[in-house]
């Protein structure tokens, strides 16, 4: 992350959802068009770097095999597990964005509210990771406020523009609203779920 963490850690010291990620309709609201979004029921292996306290994680577990969580803040990540301690295919780890780049393919990753801490470099990095990670007709999801945002490196726009340059993957779907844009790439030209159901 190319914020330093104190940033991080100054928001959750005195609130445990400092985006309201629980309490605002615009946060439920996006929540459910991301799921919604998704061309496929069921993902076998996910990624969700900077999951915060795992709102939106706790509907990705439900349409995943195995759920991988991340975050750089360890009030954060605590916070995700105590909301994902039911759901025994998800876990959290604390880490960093994009030294700790975890190993493996997945079959979805979501770039959700994240682009914009990252500088054009390191943002660029973590576009490669997540292309060089995906299965082989694997999904890409970013979701990103539109305006800037004091102290950060890039807006929302940036960001998915920086993504239309450098995804070699097929665009499937975008709903550009006045406040954030949503889109979903994936590997494989056609992504119709005929059968695929969650375990």
């Amino acid at each position: 992350m190319s914020l330093d963490p104190q940033y991080f850690a100054d928001l959750y010291a005195t609130n445990e959802d400092p985006w309201a990620f629980r309490t605002r309709w615009y946060e439920k609201r996006k929540r459910e068009l991301v799921m919604a979004s998704l061309p496929r029921q069921c993902y076998q292996r996910v990624f969700e770097p900077a999951c915060a306290n795992g709102e939106l994680s706790a509907l990705l577990a439900e349409r995943s095999g195995e759920l991988l969580c991340q975050d750089l803040d360890p009030t954060a990540v605590g916070l995700a597990r105590e909301r994902l301690a039911q759901m025994h295919n998800a876990s959290v780890e604390l880490a960093r964005l994009p030294a700790d780049w975890p190993g493996g393919r997945f079959d979805l990753i979501v770039l959700s509210e994240v682009g914009y801490y990252l500088d054009p470099t390191d943002w660029l990095q973590v576009i490669e990771q997540a292309v060089a990670s995906l299965s082989y007709d694997g999904g890409l999801l970013a979701c990103h406020w539109k305006h800037p945002i004091v102290g950060c490196p890039q807006d929302g726009r940036e960001v998915h523009r920086m993504l239309a340059r450098h995804l070699p993957l097929y665009k499937q779907f975008q709903h550009d609203e006045a406040d954030f844009v949503l889109e979903y790439w994936s590997a494989q030209p056609s992504v119709v779920d005929l059968d695929e159901t969650c375990p």
